[in-house]
C-alpha cells in the first residue's frame, strides 16, 4: 500500500522542535514518508548540537511529483533563513522563514500529493504579531475557511473549546448557539469520517456550577436551548455540566469529547489527566492538520530533556489515514 506523505513544517528555529523530531526518528518506525519543511542549515546544526546522525535527501517541488518516498532518509524541501541560528532566544527575525515554510507546504497540499500536515511550534507572540488568536486561525484565514475548531485529541477523552486563546474577559461575549452548533457539526463529521463513530459529546457551562449572579446567565439562555436542539437533530450531546465536576473519573468515562467555553477549562484537565499524550487536531480544513500539543519552550532549547511523544502521536494519527 502506498502511503501519502506526512508534510511537517518545522516552525519556529529556536524551539525545541527539532529535539523531538529527532527523537521520534530514533524510536518509530512510520508507515508514511515525512517530508520535511526546513532550513538546511539549521536543521544541521541542530543535529550536530543534538548528535543526531541521518541521511538528509535535499529535494525541489517538482521532485517530489516525481519521486518515490521513504524514511531512509530526511526529505527535506529547505527554505533559506538568513540568520542560521539556532537556540537564540524567540523574536520576530524567523516570521519570513515560518510563513515560507507554510505557504510551501499548502502548495504542496493544492496539488493534491497529500492532505496529511503537520506543524510545528511557533511564536504567538511574535510570530502571530496579534493578528490570529493561533496556527488554527492562521491556516483557516490562509485557505478561506469559514468554519473551524480545535479539537485536542486523545483516544480516551478528547476536548475542545468553544473559544480559542481568547483572553477571558472577552469569552462570554463571544459566545453564541450558532457557534456552538457549528463546532458540535464539526466534531461529529470528524468522527464519524475518520474514527468510524457517533461521539458522545458533553457541554461544560460557562458560570461555576452553571449559575450566576447576573441577570443575563449564557448557561440557561445560550447552552440550554442549543442543546436542546442539537438533541432534536439527534446529535449525542448532553449538559451544561458543572466545568469542575464534568472531568471526575465517574463522569468522564460517559464521552469521547468534552466541549468547553474557553481554552483553559477544558485543557488544563485534559493535560493534567494525559501531559503529553494528546494531539491538537483542526477541523474544518480543506486537508488534516495536526501539531504536537505544546509551544516552542524556549526555556528547555538544547537540553535534549524534551518528550517527543505528541509529536509521535500526532504523526502516528496521520500514519493511520488513508
Amino acid at each position: 500500500m502506498n502511503y501519502k506523505p506526512i508534510i511537517i513544517v518545522a516552525g519556529e528555529p529556536n524551539s525545541i522542535f527539532f529535539e523531538i523530531f529527532f527523537k521520534a526518528l530514533k524510536t518509530e518506525r512510520f508507515k508514511s514518508p515525512i517530508l520535511l519543511i526546513a532550513s538546511i542549515d539549521i536543521l544541521k546544526l541542530q543535529m550536530k548540537k543534538l548528535r543526531f546522525k541521518k541521511e538528509i535527501k535535499l529535494l525541489t517541488l517538482p521532485e517530489i511529483q516525481k519521486t518515490k518516498l521513504d524514511n531512509r532518509s530526511i526529505n527535506l524541501i529547505s527554505i533559506r533563513y538568513s540568520q542560521n541560528k539556532p537556540f537564540e532566544k524567540l523574536s520576530s527575525k524567523s516570521n519570513d522563514y515560518i510563513n515560507l515554510s507554510f505557504d510551501l507546504a499548502l502548495k504542496i497540499i493544492k496539488k493534491k500529493i497529500t492532505n496529511k500536515f503537520i506543524n510545528g511550534p511557533v511564536s504567538k507572540k511574535f510570530f502571530l504579531k496579534n493578528k490570529f488568536l493561533g496556527i488554527t486561525e492562521y491556516l483557516a484565514h490562509k485557505t478561506k475557511t469559514k468554519k473551524y475548531a480545535m479539537l485536542i485529541y486523545n483516544k480516551n477523552l478528547s476536548v475542545s473549546p468553544i473559544t480559542t486563546h481568547l483572553p477571558l474577559k472577552h469569552v462570554s461575549k463571544n459566545i453564541s448557539k450558532n457557534l456552538i452548533l457549528e463546532k458540535v457539526k464539526l466534531i461529529n463529521s470528524f468522527f464519524k469520517e475518520n474514527l468510524k463513530k457517533k461521539p458522545n459529546i458533553g457541554i461544560t457551562g460557562l458560570n461555576p456550577h452553571c449559575e450566576s449572579i447576573d441577570m443575563f446567565n449564557e448557561d440557561q439562555k445560550i447552552l440550554k436551548p442549543v442543546i436542546k436542539y442539537l438533541l432534536k437533530l439527534k446529535y449525542k450531546v448532553s449538559g451544561p455540566f458543572a466545568a469542575d465536576t464534568i472531568f471526575l473519573k465517574k463522569n468522564r468515562k460517559k464521552f469521547d469529547v468534552i466541549i468547553g467555553m474557553y481554552h483553559d477549562q477544558v485543557l488544563t484537565p485534559l493535560k493534567t489527566l494525559y501531559e503529553y499524550d494528546a494531539i491538537n487536531i483542526t477541523l474544518g480544513l480543506p486537508f488534516i492538520r495536526v501539531s504536537p500539543d505544546h509551544g516552542p519552550n524556549e526555556r528547555m532549547l538544547g537540553k535534549n530533556l524534551s518528550n517527543p511523544l505528541s509529536l509521535i502521536r500526532a504523526i502516528k494519527f496521520l500514519d493511520s489515514q488513508k
